[in-house]
């Protein structure tokens, strides 16, 4: 049997880093096994569904790498939902309600105080056909919920283990509004059947999602997918993460200059019991992917952690794939690989070779202790003029150490806050070569 996962997004925002955790699940699945995965769009609500979000969620799915087999919109299935949904009016399994969102109310806190369960009564199956014209003259218009069988709904699932709810403790869900929308459970109950989806993988919040939707499943004949439930992501505090979710977009953490082989490589291990490793292509993450690893406790995601594997991700980084990157920035071509060699040493991001590119071209504004000030001028003095060599920063440093008597730290350092106008960075014979110009010498 060829697998067959999905992602189904909606298009009504920008994907975050929980939606590319489902995507990525799904599709390592897919990956590993030779099977298909399937870019299912969501876009039923067609008030909130847009066609800039479809074009943004598959731009950010294309720049980490993540191909998918074949596209499937819902909005263009509508026709499937409806026969799905007379097939199950036939079979007394979906039936129309009338009850306004404060008569729910009402029902609901009453059972609440009765304390007992805040489930759907049914009270509308007991309604005649003139009873319901007389709601629809009223200007009600009535929605479809599907009648459970109340009975356990167990499954083996791939992350959480056996799992097992009582449909007699839920509310027989609405599958169709009124106005006719078609909401997710049922449409993607409808699709999972009939696109041939063997495996889903997704949050834990949609666990009594799939006890609903296996018996929607089989009451239209299909056979029920193997589901997996990962865990939540939360903050790095362990606090909740969805109100967050804005500022860790796709689209802005790739702005922010994060490699897309670091979210990759953090995604497939967080949560699970492998160590997150740096992998430079998707392959090698499919290659080590196995979801019996992963846990149910709640995840913590700090997008600091993806620093370091970018930093990591752009050390491996062959000079060719950065070469335009380096020549825009006015590097000379003759001098752009032992930039690199320089630069891929001292940068987190792609974006930080831009500081390291002006130093080199303009010289760094310098930086020197009122003490060390006299030291300097008579150090500076002995500088030549560039260009300079490999050589340049051994023969400057000891003609300086034999002028001055300055050695060791007192030395070096003084000469490298001048020269850089910081304390830390490349080795300074490797970057002498690279500097067009000595601000501190004027």
């Amino acid at each position: 049997m060829t697998t067959v996962t999905r992602f189904a997004p909606s298009p009504t925002g920008y994907i975050h880093v929980g939606n590319l955790r489902t995507a990525l699940m799904n599709y390592l699945i897919a990956r590993k096994t030779g099977g298909t995965f399937i870019l299912r769009i969501d876009d039923t609500d067609q008030e909130r569904s847009k066609q800039e979000y479809v074009d943004a969620l598959k731009a950010d799915l294309e720049w980490l790498g993540i191909q998918w087999d074949r596209e499937e919109r819902q909005s263009l299935r509508l026709d499937r939902y409806e026969a799905a949904a007379e097939s199950l009016r036939r079979m007394g399994k979906l039936y129309e309600c009338f009850e306004s969102p404060t008569e729910l109310d009402l029902k609901r806190k009453k059972l609440l105080n009765m304390h007992k369960p805040p489930v759907y009564d049914r009270a509308a199956l007991a309604l005649t056909e003139d009873q319901k014209d007389r709601y629809r003259d009223e200007g009600r218009e009535g929605y479809w919920r599907f009648m459970l069988d109340q009975v356990r709904t167990e499954w083996e699932d791939g992350i959480l283990g056996p799992i097992s709810i009582d449909a007699g403790s839920v509310s027989d869900p609405v599958l169709i509004k009124a106005g006719g929308q078609v909401l997710y459970t049922f449409a993607s109950s409808v699709d999972d059947i009939q696109m041939g989806v063997t495996h889903i993988v997704r949050g834990a919040d949609h666990v009594t999602n799939t006890a609903t939707q296996i018996q929607i499943i089989e009451a239209l004949g299909g056979k029920a997918p193997a589901f997996a439930h990962h865990s939540l992501l939360t903050g790095a505090q362990g606090e909740e993460l969805s109100k967050r979710l804005g500022a860790l977009s796709i689209r802005d953490l790739r702005a922010s200059g994060i490699a897309p082989e670091a979210l990759l490589s953090m995604m497939a291990r967080l949560g699970s019991s492998q160590p997150i490793e740096l992998k430079m292509s998707i392959d090698e993450i499919a290659d080590g992917f196995d979801l019996s690893q992963f846990g149910a406790a709640p995840t913590k995601f700090d997008a600091n952690d993806l620093i370091p594997l970018t930093r990591a991700r752009n050390q491996q980084l062959p000079y060719d794939a950065v070469k335009d990157d380096i020549a825009r920035l006015g590097i000379p071509a003759a001098q752009g690989e032992a930039f690199w060699a320089v630069a891929s040493k001292n940068i987190d991001k792609l974006s930080d070779l831009e500081h390291w590119a002006d130093l080199c071209l303009n010289g760094a504004e310098p930086v020197i202790e009122p003490e060390d000030a006299e030291f300097i001028a008579a150090a500076l003095a002995l500088l030549p003029a560039p260009p300079y060599s490999a050589e340049t920063w051994g023969e400057w440093t000891a003609a300086v150490k034999e002028a001055t008597g300055r050695k060791g730290k007192g030395l070096f350092m003084p000469l490298r806050k001048a020269l850089t106008g910081q304390a830390h960075g490349p080795e300074m014979a490797d970057l002498m070569p690279l500097l067009h110009k000595v601000r501190a010498k004027g």
